[in-house]
């Protein structure tokens, strides 16, 4: 009885060691992703076949533009605030809750880079460069088919690695791309609850409307409004509402101010009436931080046919007074010339220059 219980001690003892070993080992092991084996050609292949094509949802505000978003070890740059200054000047390529489609995948050394919508440049295709020829000199364009009818409004997002492009398949890829797409949302407007904070998820979720909400958020909340009218207060200030339902159902009447919901007045079932008019979310973005730090632009300055340095002729002055112009002068009633008739100028104008002979036709 006491040699098969010594080996099975022995037997849990190198087990034990098999396991502590395995654990050494894999702590020992690096974790970054440069470690794995550098993309294999195969791989590429299929990484680039398995995202091409592929719709998803933007989380976050893609500006249009060469710039677009990187993404480094689960860091997307740049900041809000710098895509929000891009997308002032660029304008946006996809908002949050947006449905976007990936047009192009490429992958290079260091880094894969993903179009969306397709992408930020123009780019022309085969037919597009077909002319026709008669037989003289001239040709003529195929209708339709001008590179300048192209219009690129996508962006871009760039994955970057430390080394080089590690050996991962696609769905080790959409994990990367998490913070910025939303593969799993089934809906726009699942897409775009995910992007909004929990207050504004649960009332979109209930169908409910705040004092605050923009033109989008009453959307995805209500839909469709049945009716739209526009109006003046009595202040004279011009307002937008949105009227949803009908007796004797229950009646939402949703004023906009701008872009914004200012005034929610609810018309019960049983004849109460609830009206709101104080803020319930604060909805400050970005583009409009931008667009309030921008400064004003000055007026630009009248044409003008001088070349640069070049002074007028006669300067303009500031004065609203213009000195009398001899022709604008009555003579007097006693037939006496004119009284700047001796060449002085008058002040504040040109010097007028003495009349002289009157002209006579030269004689036939």
């Amino acid at each position: 009885m006491g040699r098969p219980h010594q080996l099975r001690s022995w037997v849990i003892a190198f087990l034990t060691l098999a396991c502590a070993c395995q654990l050494v080992a894999q702590t020992a092991k690096p974790a970054d992703s440069t470690s794995a084996e550098k993309i294999t050609p195969q791989t590429r292949i299929q990484v680039i076949r398995s995202l091409q094509s592929e719709r998803v949802f933007a989380r976050v505000l893609f500006p249009q533009g060469e710039k677009g978003l990187k993404i480094k070890n689960g860091v997307v740059t740049p900041s809000e605030q710098a895509i929000a200054q891009q997308v002032a000047e660029f304008g946006p390529a996809a908002k949050p809750g947006d449905r976007c489609v990936i047009t192009n995948v490429e992958i290079k050394d260091k880094e894969i880079v993903l179009e969306i919508n397709g992408g930020p440049k123009k780019r022309g295709k085969w037919y597009q460069h077909i002319q026709i020829t008669g037989s003289g000199t001239s040709s003529t364009q195929l209708p339709g088919t001008s590179p300048q009818s192209l219009d690129a409004k996508g962006s871009m997002v760039t994955l970057e690695f430390d080394k080089y492009v590690p050996e991962i398949n696609g769905d080790q890829v959409r994990a990367m791309l998490n913070p910025v797409f939303d593969f799993k949302a089934l809906t726009a407007s699942e897409a775009y609850q995910k992007t909004l904070p929990p207050k504004l998820q649960e009332a979109i979720r209930d169908h409910k409307i705040l004092v605050g909400m923009d033109k989008e958020m009453v959307m995805y909340a209500k839909g469709r409004p049945q009716q739209r009218i526009r109006d003046k207060d009595d202040k004279g200030e011009d307002y937008e509402e949105w009227i949803y339902g009908k007796p004797p159902e229950e009646v939402n009447f949703v004023r906009f101010r701008g872009n914004e919901v200012a005034r929610l007045e609810v018309m019960n079932v049983d004849g109460t009436k609830v009206v709101r008019t104080e803020r319930e979310v604060d909805l400050q973005s970005k583009e409009s931080e931008v667009a309030e730090q921008k400064p004003a632009q000055k007026p630009q300055a009248a044409p003008s046919l001088r070349r640069p340095g070049e002074e007028p002729e006669f300067p303009t002055t500031t004065s609203t007074h213009r000195a009398p112009r001899p022709q604008d002068q009555k003579a007097p009633a006693d037939g006496s010339p004119y009284p700047d008739s001796t060449g002085t100028a008058p002040p504040g104008g040109p010097p007028i220059d003495p009349p002289g002979p009157p002209h006579l036709a030269p004689a036939s």
